[in-house]
């Protein structure tokens, strides 16, 4: 694969139905094992409860604060600079619980797709 630079494009904001807003930072055929996008939850929202079958997924937080919960683990604090690794199949849902928006670069391996996504 050749090198070259994927531009952020705020425009491209869309709403997804698990309860969150996300841009497509990088998801394509070219670049089939990983993919990254930029989650954003809005203050007092949480997301629904959902896995991701045959993808490992990570959290990487950047802004805000929130409450994840991931599998049968207890809920925990998370802000940002902590990274939440979700392995391939385990429920996950995460809560805004800052003033401001929540933040995160959701990294999918491989690559997010629609398929593989289910709501519980």
């Amino acid at each position: 694969m050749p090198a070259y630079i994927k531009r952020q494009d705020l425009d491209t904001e869309y709403y997804f139905k698990e309860g969150c807003h996300i841009i497509e930072v990088s998801n394509s055929d070219d670049d089939p094992n990983l993919s990254i996008a930029r989650a954003r939850v809005e203050p007092g929202m949480q997301t629904q409860w959902h896995y991701l079958d045959a993808t490992t997924e990570r959290y990487v937080i950047l802004e805000g604060q929130g409450l994840v919960e991931v599998g049968d683990e207890p809920p925990a604090v998370v802000q940002s600079g902590d990274v939440v690794i979700i392995a391939a199949g385990q429920r996950q849902r995460i809560q805004n619980t800052g003033e401001s928006d929540l933040i995160f670069l959701a990294i999918c391996s491989p690559r997010f797709q629609a398929e593989k996504y289910f709501g519980l």
